[in-house]
């Protein structure tokens, strides 16, 4: 007997919205316990997956790919985060507007990174937000930026392929 029975998902679309999330560090399976990581994630609409990476140039730095294959990290799992009504063209009309605002060289580990990517689209397409769990490292490293060494900061970790 089921004590508790989570919420039925509410379809309101016709495509599905996944946020594909991948391991970044060997060690997240001992640190993920105290509800952090260090985790890359790209959305998955229309079977192409989107991410977000740093580059030197001020072009976008959304990039596509086949889904689930990021070269940079461990696949961990797909999540759906809701429906969308847009199209494949529609689509495209979407990164190209989050692309004016994710440009490679502004690419910051922790205040505009992928995951802060594939929130800003999960809401654009769904209007829901990816869980907390995926950037909570990245919201607590904010807090501590100053004292992060400048080496570390500078290494994007989801770097543009």
């Amino acid at each position: 007997m089921r004590c508790w029975k989570p919420p039925a998902e509410s379809q309101s679309g016709t495509t599905a919205v996944y946020l594909n999330v991948y391991d970044l560090a060997s060690f997240n399976s001992l640190i993920r316990w105290f509800g952090i990581g260090i985790y890359h994630s790209g959305i998955e609409v229309h079977g192409v997956e989107y991410a977000f990476g740093a580059h030197k140039s001020s072009r976008t730095g959304i990039f596509s790919g086949k889904p689930r294959k990021f070269a940079g990290g461990n696949f961990r799992k797909s999540i759906l985060i809701g429906w969308t009504e847009k199209s494949a063209d529609d689509m495209k009309a979407v990164i190209a507007k989050l692309g004016e605002r994710y440009k490679g060289n502004t690419y910051d580990l922790f205040s505009r990174n992928c995951n802060h990517f594939c929130n800003d689209a999960c809401i654009a397409l769904t209007g829901k937000p990816i869980p907390n769990w995926i950037n909570r490292l990245a919201r607590i490293g904010v807090m501590f930026h100053c004292i992060i060494p400048m080496e570390v900061d500078a290494v994007a970790i989801c770097n543009f392929p």
